[in-house]
């Protein structure tokens, strides 16, 4: 059995779609936060629900949306949201999304007590562990357990031309942390396109890029 694991989409459909051609899977583990930001949260959402033998975890962004309001300190993520949250019509789909799954000896689930969990970060976890949320990809032991991250599909916070997810073959117990540069001008042109604040245009066309 081989498994692409993906998280924080962020409606970012170009970035997605080309992921999923990238690979041959027999199924998937999705861990949330498909939606908001990038303009394409229905499209993904609905991309994500085509794909066979797909879990699917709901981040604190799909909670966001079914609860009709934002937490966030943070003065940027609002203007996403308001953006966002306006023309989505899939709640029906991701009310679906569950808060966490076992998949053989790991625990999936968006993150831990809502926290942002990075490669160095300081934690004690007691059983092996796959988690989003931090758009951070790595694979550490923690106290004899693995935490996993593959990091963002949609949004990377280093380099946003860059999606991060992991391939497991579970046969050979055997995680492969994945990387590919997609075009983020056609991101940014569709924001443009549906007038976007400039506050969150600025914010993907200033990020750093990897060129190729």
């Amino acid at each position: 059995m081989k498994y692409l694991i993906f998280s924080d989409v962020h409606g970012n459909l170009p970035a997605l779609e080309q992921v999923l051609k990238s690979e041959e899977v027999d199924a998937y583990i999705n861990l949330g936060d498909v939606v908001n930001y990038a303009p394409w949260s229905n499209e993904c959402v609905q991309l994500v629900d085509t794909l066979d033998n797909c879990i699917n975890i709901r981040g604190n962004h799909e909670g966001y949306f079914l609860e009709q309001k934002l937490e966030s300190k943070h003065w940027l993520v609002p203007l996403f949201f308001k953006k966002c949250f306006e023309d989505f019509n899939q709640m029906e789909v991701i009310s679906k999304y569950k808060i966490s799954h076992q998949v053989e000896d790991y625990l999936c689930t968006h993150t831990i007590d809502n926290q942002y969990i990075f490669h160095d970060s300081e934690i004690r976890i007691n059983e092996n562990l796959m988690v989003g949320h931090s758009h951070q990809q790595f694979l550490r032991t923690v106290n004899s357990f693995k935490l996993l991250n593959p990091g963002s599909i949609g949004q990377n916070r280093k380099f946003i031309n860059v999606s991060n997810y992991v391939i497991w073959d579970v046969s050979q117990n055997n995680f492969e942390l994945k990387e590919l540069i997609f075009d983020i001008d056609i991101v940014i042109n569709e924001m443009k396109t549906r007038q976007y604040p400039q506050e969150c245009i600025d914010y993907y066309a200033n990020k750093s890029r990897i060129h190729v």
